[in-house]
């Protein structure tokens, strides 16, 4: 097939998909990925490569600057703190019980006596962001509460930049090239600090020029201009691309859409968005699909197993603890929330790309990435298909 061909046919599976799903009432994101998964068994297509570059480059941007252009700032305001917790230090805690687990199960089972402690924090970091697309929508069909959609998109927001800066960290360590704890401190520093300052320069600047203009189409090409733009110029500074992406989107969303844009305008950038959200993760899931070998992972379904459990475990750990600690605020979460926040922490296909963007010499790399993308198919299918009843437990009000 043609490359044209390839794109056309995309289209019309992920067409065909939407609508299935929409009739069967399971997430459309779960669905594209055992069409995808489906379709590269069989072989029915020439799948495209879903790379690295193409993911960082072309889909993640839009998908980040997206879901922070429509959040809602006023809860986010009245939820950051909890958010931040989750995203940030909840995050390294993360990362550290999941590697915890691996290390101590693979020993215990005598799977892999070899497994070190740093291999499990590389796993950890690589499975450490939440992809909540597969139930956002899911929340919003059963009216469940705003504040609990924005703690699960915020969170994953925040965390896709806070689990990429410490998996670097932590590959720089394997790497022997960030040894000391002042070197990762300023690295550290530089990625988040860089990161965020490019966002709020970018977010700011595009909003100061919507300001000066009103045409919805010159308007609309200044939000994709903050949306890569932010990413590109933070990654060619060495700084967090995906924070950067994600501060700019909340401050055009937040500041801009309200001083900047006519009604006219926000209608249309809005429509725009949500398009194209609707067709970079048709393309995205479906492309993980594609991109996992299915065959070769049931042959490590052990290590698959004790993997997933680990991540779920690791975090039930830190939504349990930060419940806690945020139990006497004003952001306490509510109970059976918990419950919602860790089944709802799915995986997805950051998880996949950071795991094959790993060093073809890197060591344990055949077996970090089958666990890593082993633990992506179970997270999206199992808690993506479940999440309908598991909503209806905790929440007895939401609505079918």
């Amino acid at each position: 097939m043609t490359t044209e061909s390839t794109v056309v046919a995309l289209f019309v599976i992920a067409t065909a998909v939407a609508v299935i799903a929409h009739r069967l009432r399971v997430p459309y994101t779960v669905a594209l990925l055992l069409a995808g998964l489906g379709i590269g068994t069989l072989g029915l297509i020439e799948p495209p490569h879903l790379t690295r570059s193409l993911l960082f480059a072309f889909i993640l941007p839009g998908l980040l600057f997206e879901a922070a252009f429509h959040l809602d700032l006023a809860l986010l305001r009245r939820n950051w703190r909890i958010i931040t917790a989750l995203a940030a230090p909840g995050v390294v805690v993360a990362i550290g019980l999941t590697a915890l687990i691996c290390t101590f199960a693979f020993r215990a089972l005598g799977l892999d006596p070899e497994f070190s402690m740093t291999m499990g924090l590389v796993f950890g970091g690589l499975i450490a962001a939440t992809d909540p697309i597969a139930v956002v929508a899911l929340f919003r069909s059963m009216h469940a509460p705003p504040r609990l959609t924005t703690l699960i998109e915020g969170e994953s927001l925040l965390n896709d930049g806070t689990s990429i800066v410490f998996l670097t960290l932590i590959l720089g360590y394997v790497a022997g090239t960030t040894t000391t704890a002042t070197a990762i401190a300023a690295q550290l520093v530089v990625m988040v600090g860089g990161g965020i300052l490019v966002g709020l320069a970018m977010g700011f600047g595009v909003s100061g020029v919507m300001k000066r203009i009103d045409d919805p189409m010159i308007e609309i090409t200044l939000t994709v201009i903050a949306a890569y733009g932010s990413f590109v110029l933070a990654e060619q500074l060495h700084c967090s691309g995906v924070l950067a992406t994600v501060v700019a989107g909340v401050i055009c969303g937040g500041y801009g859409e309200q001083v900047a844009m006519s009604p006219a305008t926000r209608t249309a950038v809005n429509a725009f968005w949500e398009y194209a959200s609707f067709a970079l993760n048709s393309l995205v899931f479906l492309m993980v699909g594609f991109t996992i070998p299915l065959r070769s992972l049931l042959a490590s379904w052990p290590e698959i197993a004790i993997a997933y459990v680990a991540a779920i475990g690791g975090r039930a750990g830190v939504v349990a603890v930060v419940s806690v600690l945020f139990n006497r605020t004003g952001e306490r979460i509510p109970g059976g929330w918990p419950l919602i926040l860790t089944w709802g922490g799915l995986r997805g296909a950051l998880s996949v790309m950071l795991a094959l963007g790993l060093a073809p010499d890197f060591p344990h790399r055949a077996q970090l990435e089958a666990m890593t993308l082993g633990v992506v198919v179970v997270s999206l299918t199992l808690q993506g298909l479940t999440m309908r009843g598991v909503l209806r437990r905790a929440l007895p009000e939401s609505r079918a």
